[in-house]
């Protein structure tokens, strides 16, 4: 018999035993699903057996882990489902684009098929019939040739391409009730974990929605964001164009020498996109333009581009940041664990901030205020501005789309722009590249070279901003006049290189060590591209260094 201490609770067991005979005991009803477990310091997917006296620590869909693996799981079964409903093979053609919400696009390319209610319906009823009979999810290793030879046999092109740079010789591929499928992360052991899930058709694709981590036991029904949809249309569309939508094709233009064209060609697209955008704001007749977007979305690079496109439009852009009107630091609301909370719109001065626009707008003379951020108090140091018929005030800050924020300014000078970072590529068919990954390994790069921060507190610290960002960005994106997607296809092969040294600093035993073991292996599938290459007026140069707009 082995000895395990489980959630603090010290039991005995059989060697050999599975992790998901101890889960079933230790699941609560009603309480977030357990779906993994660590033994030790090392995560484990349920099918794992217990070898050795150890502690063990469930792991729910309520943890970002567990919630990841749900979703995972739920991404199996509805392409297994769509196997049964429309034929074996037909998931070779079924790509699943990117998130909106809680929810997860996916586009069918199957000839004359109609995707409407009808089979949103048959796939979900499909979807309940293999969760009712809880079919065991199987992992089998191959050899990585292997495993590319029989993806090339089911059809499946881009896993081909993904396996060929693959640098390990063996490859996990999950089976469920004889269908193979590749997936990056961990799976739950069986369908019958997954109970909460929806089908919708939408826009001739199909929308597949989970519950929000926030809300577990039941699902929010698909809210459309055309506006978010359009954007993110619009990048698959440049990436299709370019041939570049996966990261398998992008390895292919890495080894192919073709790389320096496609970076020049992306930041032509987004040069033309500012371009556009500027042009707009001028025969609009804006004065005072809004820019929001979540963490690490490159904000500060694209204010500064679009201020020399303004600026080429015959208008001189005047640059002002919300952080310059926080409300002084005792003034400032606190969180509910007692903590200042300088993310809420509460935490600026909304009345100061609306009438200095205002009197702006109106010819006025007015002395800008600068924010401390030691001190934590407002100072005016001489900062006076006056605009005239030609000038246009460019905003910056998180709360840029909120209405509340401009409340007092007249809609018809106001045009607002959100800007994220939002991936234009997939790892294959059947795996995305979550947009958040993206910034993360921005911020990690960032935050190390500008700001003396390691990986470890930027991790450490991602959940807060997220939750951040979740109350304060996301809920006023489709206020946006416009969406910028700042993100570029080859960004993460040249992040690659600055980012895996800072986060293999971070140690076994720590909290983010899994984390920075997710974002390792992730980073592997990609070969690298050397920072050279990238113009010095990249919204990339923001964060690896080197841009022509650091001061």
């Amino acid at each position: 018999m082995l000895n395990v201490t489980v959630e603090g609770t010290k039991i005995s067991v059989k060697e050999g035993t599975a992790l998901e005979e101890l889960a079933k005991r230790f699941q609560r009803p009603g309480a977030p699903v357990i779906l993994l477990a660590y033994t030790g310091e090392k995560l484990r997917e349920l099918h794992h057996t217990i070898d050795e006296d150890c502690d063990i620590r469930f792991v729910t869909n309520e943890e970002q882990t567990g919630y990841m693996t749900y979703k995972r799981t739920v991404n199996f079964v509805f392409l297994k489902a769509c196997e049964e409903v429309l034929g074996e093979g037909c998931t070779n053609r079924i790509t699943m684009n990117y998130s909106i919400g809680n929810s997860t696009f996916c586009e069918f390319s199957l000839d004359d098929l109609k995707v409407d209610d009808d089979l949103a319906r048959k796939i979900q009823n499909k979807m309940r019939e293999l969760v009712r009979q809880d079919l065991k999810i199987k992992k089998v290793s191959y050899n990585t040739f292997e495993a590319r030879k029989r993806f090339a046999q089911q059809g499946m092109k881009e896993k081909v391409r993904l396996f060929r740079f693959r640098r390990v010789s063996r490859t996990n591929v999950y089976s469920l009730d004889g269908y193979e499928n590749y997936f990056y992360g961990y799976m739950a052991p069986s369908t019958g974990y997954i109970q909460d899930f929806y089908v919708d058709a939408y826009q001739g694709g199909i929308v597949l929605q989970i519950p929000r981590r926030d809300h577990l036991h039941s699902v929010s029904r698909f809210t459309p964001q055309p506006k978010l949809f359009h954007v993110m249309q619009r990048s698959r569309s440049w990436s299709k164009l370019m041939r570049v939508d996966t990261v398998g094709a992008l390895n292919e233009e890495i080894t192919n020498g073709d790389i320096n064209n496609l970076i020049l060609v992306q930041e032509a697209l987004q040069e033309k996109l500012l371009a556009d955008i500027a042009s707009k704001i001028v025969d609009d007749g804006k004065k005072v333009v809004l820019i929001a977007g979540p963490s690490s979305s490159g904000k500060t690079t694209f204010s500064h581009r679009l201020a020399i496109q303004l600026q080429i439009d015959g208008l001189t852009p005047h640059p002002i940041s919300l952080d310059d009107y926080f409300l002084d630091r005792e003034l400032s609301p606190r969180d509910e664990e007692g903590n200042y909370n300088f993310e809420t719109i509460a935490s600026l001065d909304l009345e100061l901030f609306n009438e200095d626009i205002n009197c702006l707008l109106a010819g006025k003379q007015v002395q800008l205020p600068t924010y401390n951020f030691v001190s934590g108090k407002r100072e005016y140091k001489g900062n006076y501005k006056k605009i005239g018929p030609d000038d246009v005030l460019v905003i910056e800050g998180i709360h840029g789309l909120n209405g509340m924020l401009s409340s007092e300014i007249s809609e018809e000078d106001k045009y607002k722009i959100y800007v994220s970072a939002l991936s234009q590529i997939n790892i294959d068919e059947h795996n995305r590249i979550p947009s958040s990954d993206g910034r993360l390994l921005r911020r990690i790069v960032r935050d190390a070279r500008h700001r003396g921060t390691d990986a470890k507190t930027t991790i450490g610290r991602w959940e807060s901003v997220r939750r951040g960002e979740e109350l304060n960005i996301f809920p006023y994106q489709e206020e946006a006049d416009i969406m910028f997607n700042s993100a570029q296809i080859y960004e993460l092969a040249v992040l690659k290189q600055y980012a895996e040294p800072l986060l293999f600093q971070i140690s076994p035993g720590c909290p983010e060590y899994q984390e920075s073991k997710r974002l390792l292996k992730f980073l592997d599938y990609f070969l690298s591209v050397k920072s050279e290459d990238i113009p010095k007026t990249s919204l990339l140069r923001e964060f690896i260094g080197g841009s022509c707009f650091e001061t």
